[in-house]
């Protein structure tokens, strides 16, 4: 072989190894993105098969605190058309006779049977145990319970009647331990059963004017967790329901209140019907969702504080982990546009007082 022979072979070998070295990133860009994409498929195979049996609603007892108006009627007539049987709880006697009627008329068949109770659940729970125990006799142990016995309130903090904290603390998060303690034996000797909780998208964020609401719906939350993971041994799953303003009594009864921030801020998501609300809730609880939002927003304050919370899915947890820096993006936006409602506010009132003086 000539030497320009091999030196024209040297510089076939260098071109041919350093194109291998030029493609080496895009070849293994290509491998990443082809695990990727294996894994996420993966996902989706098994998640189904780690996921909780979904419960049938059908011949199923679903007991409703609440139940006598705004989210906890809409949530009882939705678990009616599909067949269960149900016990509205609520304290007022008269409106639990009037969403009875309404109750029964979305029967699906001539079996379901709407049973009224009048108790306050957040009072005496020998009261609520005795409750549980009288419909229990009556429409058989308990499927679903639903806690949506509760109350809300605006103002600012120093505003508030110190009152205010404790009554709401005592129907907004006792008014659900009561209950569910009175369900959950059952539930775990029969190895199923449903706990829901009705939060507020205020007890994902705490926002102005909710100093005395927000912390009562907090509490949910950690209850919440702390029993899903107690209970799940025993084929037994809790959901948190964080609804938005809802078109109810109770958010009519809150805006005579409301300050003009927290009003500011609430307007900026609108206000949904309870019908909707109830659809997506109960659907959440049937499957074994731990967490049930409703919306855009919704869906990105759940994403944004998962946190610790359990997840139903593998899948569920891998589109939190994707998703979590951009909603922060987001949020931060959002937190900015809040925080700017509440300077404009003061700066007008100082405005306002000032000019008041003058005069």
């Amino acid at each position: 072989m000539s030497s320009e022979e091999g030196l024209s072979s040297t510089i076939t070998d260098w071109l041919f190894f350093s194109s291998w070295w030029l493609l080496l990133p895009f070849i293994m860009l290509l491998v990443v993105v082809a695990f990727i994409v294996a894994f996420v498929l993966l996902l989706y195979m098994i998640s189904p098969l780690i996921s909780p049996k979904p419960l049938k609603l059908n011949g199923a007892h679903v007991v409703v605190t609440g139940g006598s108006s705004g989210i906890g009627k809409s949530i009882a007539m939705e678990c009616y058309r599909q067949g269960a049987f149900i016990t509205l709880v609520a304290r007022d006697e008269s409106k639990l006779v009037q969403a009875k009627k309404e109750v029964e008329k979305c029967a699906i068949n001539d079996k379901q049977v709407v049973l009224c109770i009048s108790v306050d659940v957040s009072k005496d729970y020998g009261q609520v145990e005795s409750v549980i125990k009288q419909c229990q006799e009556k429409l058989g142990p308990v499927d679903m319970l639903v806690n949506c016995a509760g109350t809300s309130f605006s103002g600012k903090f120093e505003e508030v009647e110190v009152e205010r904290f404790r009554s709401l603390m005592e129907v907004n998060y006792l008014g659900s331990v009561y209950p569910t303690r009175a369900v959950i034996t059952t539930m775990k000797e029969r190895r199923m059963g449903r706990i829901m909780f009705i939060s507020s998208q205020a007890g994902q964020i705490g926002l102005f004017g909710y100093t005395a609401y927000s912390p009562s719906k907090f509490a949910l939350r950690g209850l919440a967790e702390s029993l899903q993971m107690e209970m799940k041994p025993y084929n037994i799953y809790v959901t948190v329901a964080y609804p938005p303003d809802t078109d109810t009594p109770g958010l009519a009864e809150e805006n005579r209140t409301k300050p003009l921030e927290t009003r500011l801020i609430s307007e900026t998501s609108g206000v949904t019907q309870p019908e909707q609300v109830a659809k997506i809730i109960v659907k959440d609880a049937v499957q074994g969702n731990f967490n049930s939002s409703v919306g855009p927003d919704g869906y990105m304050l759940s994403a944004l504080t998962c946190g610790m919370s359990p997840v139903t899915s593998i899948t569920e947890g891998l589109q939190q982990i994707v998703t979590m820096g951009l909603f922060r993006t987001i949020a931060l936006f959002y937190l900015g546009s809040f925080d700017s409602i509440v300077r404009r506010c003061m700066i007008q009132r100082e405005q306002a007082k000032a000019a008041d003086k003058r005069e």
